[in-house]
């Protein structure tokens, strides 16, 4: 059965396309693997994978749908080429040289990224907010002002299985949400635009979990690597840096802090002095995130951006950096409880996604289309079921 996806396309014919996407950047990763072993660092190694860091900004445009066109750009356009882009320099995740084949693959195309044994002395007084929208390390030995840096860590994380993983129920709880929240858009008709997109702010953020939790189980079944948490309940965030910092989608949070974060506070610092130059840091940190949603949410829509996802961001940035110089400059002298905190961060968040973040999803129709694929997935299985129930019922086993 052939199921219209979107304009001629057929959902077969966006599964072929999905997986030929896929051979194309498993090939191309074992490509940098090999000619890394014989390339040095530096620019050499970087002018080698120029090639494939253009195609991984290409290959996004052959999908057309919700789940597997968006889930792939950002894993190809966005994670997969920073990767690349830091292990041309023998930085990042994929420098390791004791990595295999396969887990090279794995890191380099998904939000994976090895658990570390933390040290037995963990409540030690390292800089617990170094960096903006970017913490890949924490800080060495260091007992400089916590606040110091934008996107930072500020608090105590949640409590988690041992291994740093949430336990099933939690994701269990989160799924049957899930499939409660598809239930109530049928009725969307009958319930006010605005609590609607309230309940699509809290299915983005399950599916993401929930999609990067599977992502991070079939990891660990198949390479027996223990992975970090990819998202740290941001619904508990007591101010933007702690949201940002250390809670929300931490993945492309530890890939910008050294491809961005880094350079421009070495450089930063050089001109305006250690004190002061997290604040261009944060700030260029953002707006390169803003270019990078730009570009997710053109494949998406394949429409030309109003640029409201790139002041969502400028905003943020601009937030955090006012943020961190408050903090610099009454160190610690005034800090709202927590309970006036959270409500005033999650609301902070909501409100300007609703005002510029969201409108974007719901110009490219990201709610009607993701619920139409939902539709043809089960009419797509329900065929495939009911041939192969077919088959069995004509081809039984025989009796021995």
């Amino acid at each position: 059965m052939e199921v219209e996806i979107y304009k001629n396309h057929t959902l077969e014919w966006e599964i072929s396309n999905f997986v030929k996407v896929w051979l194309s950047v498993i090939v191309s990763l074992c490509y940098c693997y090999v000619s890394a072993k014989v390339v040095p660092k530096g620019l050499p190694r970087f002018f080698t994978f120029i090639p494939l860091l253009s195609l991984f900004l290409v290959l996004p445009l052959n999908l057309h749908s919700m789940h597997l066109g968006g889930t792939s750009a950002f894993f190809i356009s966005w994670l997969a080429t920073f990767k690349l882009l830091l292990f041309a320099f023998h930085k990042g995740p994929l420098s390791d040289p004791s990595l295999s084949l396969p887990k090279f693959i794995a890191i380099g195309c998904f939000p994976i990224k090895i658990q570390q044994n933390p040290p037995p002395n963990s409540k030690s007084t390292q800089n617990p907010s170094q960096n903006g929208h970017n913490k890949e390390n924490p800080a060495p030995k260091s007992t400089q002002n916590p606040s110091q840096n934008g996107h930072s860590r500020e608090n105590l994380p949640p409590k988690t299985t041992q291994k740093g993983q949430k336990s099933l129920w939690n994701y269990a709880i989160k799924g049957v949400l899930v499939g409660l929240f598809l239930q109530i858009y049928q009725y969307s008709d009958h319930i006010h635009p605005k609590i609607i997109l309230i309940i699509y702010c809290f299915h983005i953020y399950f599916m993401l979990e929930i999609m990067l939790a599977m992502v991070a189980a079939l990891a660990r079944a198949m390479l027996g690597l223990e992975l970090e948490p990819q998202f740290n309940d941001p619904y508990l965030s007591t101010s933007l840096q702690d949201f940002w910092g250390r809670r929300w989608n931490l993945m492309v949070t530890r890939t910008l802090r050294p491809t961005v974060y880094d350079p421009v506070l070495y450089v930063a610092t050089r001109i305006v002095g250690r004190r002061w130059a997290p604040l261009p840091a944060v700030l260029s940190t953002f707006v390169v995130s803003a270019l990078m949603h730009e570009l997710i949410f053109y494949y998406l829509g394949r429409s030309r951006p109003t640029w409201e996802i790139t002041w969502f961001f400028l905003l943020h940035g601009v937030c955090v950096m006012v943020e961190i110089a408050i903090k610099k400059v009454l160190t610690g002298r005034c800090q709202f409880p927590r309970l006036i905190s959270t409500p005033l961060t999650v609301a902070f968040v909501m409100v300007t996604g609703f005002w510029l973040f969201f409108p974007q999803l719901l110009r490219c129709k990201a709610d009607v289309r993701a619920f139409e694929e939902y539709a043809l997935l089960g009419a797509f299985l329900k065929d495939v079921l009911g041939q192969a129930a077919k088959l069995i019922h004509i081809n039984p086993p025989s009796d021995i």
